[in-house]
């Protein structure tokens, strides 16, 4: 299996748990003080993350449009976790993680008009699917 599917599924089971273990730190706050303060921890272990296994001469290599790019990615992320949160305080955890894997047909279509990426048979069939989950659950 090619490390990337392995990684893929490490995410996969590591964003599970972040969602149910984040709805039982939410008892008794809001979502967007639960947010800021798993944001802190976030970038504490990513800085030192980074510090570990990042060669400091990359730094060299990180352009303009590497910084914007990044940068924007940062926004969209913190837009998607805000309200995730807020989800998640007030539905079921199960629901809202369902909903919000409707990401990936967003993903499916922007890498297809963005990056040039082909969108197969499979990955048409897989989109369909979710978008039926999707429905099956909204009307649940």
């Amino acid at each position: 299996m090619e490390k990337w599917i392995v990684y893929a599924f490490v995410s996969m089971a590591f964003a599970g748990f972040t969602s149910v273990i984040a709805k039982m730190g939410l008892s008794g706050v809001s979502g967007d003080l639960g947010l800021a303060v798993r944001t802190c921890f976030v970038f504490v272990f990513v800085l030192i993350f980074a510090a570990a296994v990042v060669p400091t001469t990359e730094l060299k290599s990180l352009s303009g449009r590497n910084l914007f790019w990044l940068g924007l990615s940062g926004v969209t992320t913190a837009c998607s976790w805000v309200f995730y949160y807020r989800a998640i305080k007030l539905g079921e955890v199960s629901t809202v993680a369902l909903i919000d894997k409707g990401s990936v047909v967003v993903a499916l279509l922007l890498a297809w008009a963005l990056l040039g990426e082909g969108i197969t048979s499979a990955k048409l069939i897989g989109g369909g699917l979710i978008v039926a989950g999707l429905l099956v659950i909204a009307r649940g």
